[in-house]
């Protein structure tokens, strides 16, 4: 083997240095990978009661880690030698284009998790032309989202009800939404009580913030939290009173558990926009909404944080859309909980999901890094449906069967 000195000259083109990012946030950003690289950094960034809020679940937390497990238990089944070289992520949800196959769902209290709250992710979904979905138990109001994300630009404002013991009080948000021009009203129906969601017990969750010795140690090594909690507008609830109390002593005050069929039917004579119900859990009711006429059920077992040990959302979604699909053509059927990366989106939507949405995927990168980790975060998912796209051999997402999608069976209900 021969050997000689190398020229300069010859050194250039392998010696090329990376231009450094001045930033900090940029520098994480970048460096994060997976929606889980976003976790990681927002858990080193936010007290643990913000964080734990976001990341927890009720009672033992199993509901969530058997939705996350049943998207770990699928297979692909890649098509070979199609030509991919352009995808198309869009598709037509209640009516109108969205860009991607996913959008942002409502959470509450948002503003705790970082100082931009709601505003980073309904600005952030507007630029990907997504939909933004504002809680009732949002901290920023129907009227400074929509102003921050006017529905004249494109972009897409949905508004999630809670139904309160004080009716009057909930349709006056509901006035509010259709009046800010939000197109969509999402009913969430799994809340006749709060769930044990115990690590907020635990951390003594409440509103706004109680500052013990405890939370004082851990707000040390997050000082960017605490300047812009204490530098900004105090948290609040933007469409509710004060509250000085935890978080279950306010969702236990709040919600009503009389609800019924005929109060969804009340509420969506009043809304001029489209009616989503959130919170299906059975083949039986999505097939009962289909009937009530309303144009789409999410099927959802509200993230693991009511119920533990509800149905995985993803596991019922085949046969909700037979269900729902043999008279009722017009409803679609949309989903969440356990979404955290985009080969979960297209494993939802090959398995007969119209669309999908995501919340501690949003909230991850919204602690991780504000609007640019919102940013961030949607970019990592887009990346990730559009990859795995081409790697089962479809362009659009019409094209995604059920034939690409195995369920690897880890949980079997015993026959009696």
């Amino acid at each position: 083997m021969k050997r000689h000195v190398p020229k300069r000259h010859d050194l250039a083109p392998l010696l090329k240095f990376k231009k450094p990012t001045m930033s900090p946030k940029q520098r994480r950003l970048a460096a994060a990978l997976t929606v889980e690289d976003l976790r990681r950094v927002a858990k080193r960034r936010t007290p643990r009661a913000a964080f734990d809020y976001t990341d927890g679940a009720a009672d033992g937390e199993v509901s969530l880690a058997r939705a996350r497990q049943a998207f770990g238990d699928v297979e692909f089944r890649p098509a070979i030698l199609r030509d991919v070289s352009t995808v198309d992520t869009s598709r037509e949800v209640l009516g109108q284009r969205v860009a991607l196959p996913f959008g942002i769902a409502p959470t509450g209290f948002t503003r705790m998790m970082h100082a931009e709250g709601e505003i980073a992710g309904a600005t952030a979904a507007a630029a990907a032309g997504i939909p933004f979905s504002l809680s009732t138990m949002g901290t920023t109001s129907i009227e400074d989202v929509a102003a921050a994300a006017p529905a004249s630009s494109g972009a897409r404002n949905w508004f999630q009800l809670y139904m309160w013991k004080d009716r009057d009080r909930s349709m006056a948000l509901v006035d509010r939404a259709a009046q800010a021009g939000y197109d969509t009203l999402l009913v969430t129906v799994d809340v006749p009580v709060a769930g044990a969601r115990l690590r907020d017990v635990r951390n003594g969750m409440t509103i706004p913030p109680t500052l013990s010795p405890r939370t004082v140690l851990n707000a040390i090594p997050r000082p960017a939290w605490w300047i812009n909690f204490l530098t900004t507008e105090p948290l609040a609830f933007a469409s509710l009173d004060a509250w000085s109390g935890t978080v279950a002593d306010l969702l236990d005050t709040m919600f009503d558990p009389t609800v019924t069929y005929d109060d969804l039917a009340w509420i969506k004579d009043q809304w001029p926009g489209k009616v989503v119900v959130k919170g299906v859990q059975t083949v039986d009711d999505a097939r009962r909404l289909a009937d009530a006429g309303v144009d789409a059920v999410l099927l959802s077992n509200h993230g693991g944080r009511q119920l533990d040990r509800a149905p995985v959302p993803f596991h019922l979604l085949p046969e909700v859309v037979t269900a729902v699909g043999e008279h009722h053509r017009g409803v679609e059927v949309h989903l969440d909980t356990g979404i955290m990366s985009g080969q979960d989106i297209v494993a939802a939507l090959a398995h007969g999901a119209h669309f999908t949405l995501i919340g501690r995927a949003y909230l991850y990168g919204l602690m991780a890094g504000g609007r640019d980790g919102v940013d961030r975060t949607i970019e990592i998912l887009r990346g990730q449906v559009e990859r795995t796209m081409r790697l089962l051999g479809v362009t659009t997402l019409d094209e995604l069967e059920p034939d690409h999608v195995t369920q690897l069976v880890r949980l079997e209900p015993r026959r009696l």
